[in-house]
Order: C-alpha cells, then sequence, then structure tokens
C-alpha cells in the first residue's frame, strides 16, 4: 500500500510505504500516548501515561485537570518514544495526532504538539478520528485488509461499523444513549465500585451466574443500541434485593447477569450485520473490547466459520500505536495543518 502526502513548507512529497515510520500522539482523554509505527502494522515504540491514579479520588475524569497532566507529560512521552525506537525526526515520515472526538482541552493538547513536530521538521501532518484509530488497532501485528464488520466499543461510543475498504467507512449502527462503557460505570458505581468501574464488574461478573436476574434488552433500530433502559433496570433490581437482604446483595451475581444482557445484545447485532452484508470478518476495538465476556462472544464467531480479530489488551485502551496504524492505512484523514478538535463525532 502506497500513499503519497505534501510537507508543509515546500512542493516536496512523501511517499509512505511498508518502510515508512509514522510518529504520532493521542491525548483525547487521560492518557498521553505517543508511538511510532513502521508500514502501519509494526509498532517500534509505544509510550503511554495513564492518570488513573490522578482521577480515582474524583470517580471519574476531570477534565481541566487531565489537561494540565498532559501538559506535563506530552515532551517526556514524545523523548521516550524516540529514545525508545533509536530513531530520531529525521527517520520520520510523518507526524499523525488526534483530532477528534474527546475532551477538547485534552486534544488540544496532542494535536498542538503534533503539528509543532510537522512543522519544525518540515513533514506531512496526518489528523486521524479518534474512533477509527481504535478500528486500526486491528491491523497491528496482523495480515487484516477490509472489507470487515467493526464492532467498537468505548466508554462514549458504541458502533457498528461497515469498514468496506481503506477509504469507505460507514457507521450502520450506534447507541441512541448510553454506550456500553458509560452503562458499564454508572452500574459500577451504583453498586460502589471505585473508579474505574468497568473493569472491576467485569471481574466480579466471572465469579456469578449470568442467568440469576433476567434484564430487559432494548428493542431499537436494525443494528442500534440502548443500554439507559437496562442501567435503570439494574438499579431497580439492586434497590430490591437491598430491601431484601441489606448491604449483602449478590453482587457476583448482578455483575454477571448485566454482562450477560449487554454481550447478547451487541452479539446479537454483530451477527446480524454480518450476515446482511455477506462478510466473513469481524473485529472488535475500543475500551471495552478487553472485556472478558465480551470478547469471548466475540471470538466464539470463529465456530461459524467467521475470521475474527481483537487487538491485544495494551492496545484496546488509548494509545498512539492505533492512531498511527490509522494515519496509515484510512483515507479520510485530516490533512490541513489548521484543522481544529472537535468533541463529538462529526456527521
Amino acid at each position: 500500500m502506497n500513499k503519497v502526502k505534501k510537507t508543509l513548507f515546500s512542493d516536496k512529497t512523501v511517499k509512505l510505504d511498508d518502510k515508512s515510520y509514522i510518529m504520532a500522539i493521542e491525548s483525547s482523554c487521560d492518557e498521553t500516548a505517543c508511538a511510532i509505527v513502521q508500514g502501519g502494522r509494526k509498532v517500534i515504540s509505544n509510550v503511554v501515561a495513564s492518570q488513573i491514579k490522578t482521577h480515582e479520588q474524583y470517580g471519574g475524569v476531570i477534565p481541566e485537570i487531565a489537561a494540565r497532566e498532559h501538559l506535563e507529560a506530552i515532551n517526556v512521552v514524545i523523548d521516550k518514544a524516540f529514545k525508545e525506537a533509536n530513531l530520531t525526526p529525521d527517520d520520520i515520515s510523518a507526524f499523525a495526532g488526534t483530532v477528534g472526538p474527546g475532551l477538547v482541552g485534552c486534544l488540544l493538547v496532542g494535536l498542538n504538539a503534533t503539528k509543532t513536530l510537522a512543522l519544525v521538521h518540515d513533514k506531512p501532518f496526518i489528523g486521524v478520528n479518534h474512533l477509527n484509530a481504535h478500528v486500526s488497532a486491528n491491523f497491528i501485528d496482523t495480515d487484516l485488509k477490509p472489507p470487515f464488520i467493526a464492532l467498537l466499543v468505548s466508554g462514549g461510543h458504541t458502533q457498528i461499523i461497515d469498514v468496506k475498504s481503506y477509504s469507505d467507512l460507514e457507521i450502520i449502527g450506534e447507541t441512541i444513549d448510553d454506550a456500553v462503557g458509560e452503562a458499564y460505570d454508572k452500574v459500577a458505581r451504583l453498586i460502589g465500585l471505585p473508579y474505574p468501574g468497568g473493569p472491576r464488574l467485569d471481574k466480579l461478573a466471572q465469579e456469578g451466574n449470568p442467568y440469576a436476574y433476567e434484564l430487559p434488552e432494548a428493542k431499537v433500530g436494525e443494528f442500534d443500541f440502548s443500554f439507559s433502559g437496562l442501567k435503570t433496570a439494574t438499579s431497580r433490581l439492586v434497590k430490591k434485593l437491598k430491601e431484601e437482604y441489606g448491604e449483602n446483595i449478590p453482587l457476583n451475581d448482578i455483575c454477571a447477569s448485566f454482562q450477560e444482557c449487554v454481550s447478547e445484545t451487541l452479539i446479537k447485532k454483530v451477527k446480524h450485520a454480518l450476515e446482511v452484508k455477506g462478510y466473513n470478518q469481524v473485529v472488535i476495538a475500543g475500551g471495552v473490547a478487553a472485556n472478558s465476556e465480551i470478547r469471548r462472544k466475540v471470538f466464539e464467531l470463529e465456530k461459524e466459520g467467521y475470521r475474527v480479530n481483537a487487538p491485544i489488551m495494551k492496545y484496546c485502551t488509548d494509545n498512539a500505536s492505533m492512531v498511527a496504524s490509522s494515519a496509515f492505512f484510512f483515507d479520510n484523514t485530516f490533512d490541513n495543518i489548521d484543522v481544529e478538535v472537535f468533541s463529538r463525532v462529526k456527521g
């Protein structure tokens, strides 16, 4: 695969091929990340500075604090990425950064750093959609090529994406209210789990009975999702059980029943999308792709003849390697140095 990108100060062009190094920066939420990836698939360095410990005390991410921590970490992660890769700016073919969606103040730190590197070193600038980047995590260390169906599950988004080609991606289904990760965090909070609640809920669910309590599956559009009703139903269940058992409620069974409903809803929609589109490949992406039961159910599709791919755990959560991979493979990027960050998905 070859792409030609223009540099910023001259008519010189740079051809991106399998030997090209792209340095990328990701700062959309609470991880400051920088990576260098060769040919969109081979990770040369991958540095992530997490802020989880900072935000634990608040029960969630505080945007202003997150932005300040990005400012403190950005130069550190860039320097470390260069050192780990044993490369210099002269070796880099292009610089890529997340444009959105995400927290505006946080995005500005990473994107301005990306633009500065591109300007100073007169290299191409490539702006990347954060959601496309999550899908691109599946290209790392694989030979995956479109077409395929992508299930994107994260704290802020739940989507089914028809990846027809590197230049043609179509969102065919999405949540009409809460995202999967958001629903997990809200349910975790109501049963008293500390932030981040999703992984802790998943761990408890593994020790529970997934059929202990029947929870409702929302009936919405053909490929769409809704999880706010499930969250409300779980809240009512917890209240009822507390009336019966006091504070000693069966947390494992509650978590397992909630997780069973979520995972079954997701897999039904994915299977339907695969059948309608006639594809034999499916990938899972996003932070919630690390969830044990959702991941297990997606991989069970292999028994039905589908090829399934999921990123390794460190590439599920926010990282810059996926941004570099997206900059290399997907054509719907932002090449204008004047591009501005955005907090929500653009229509």
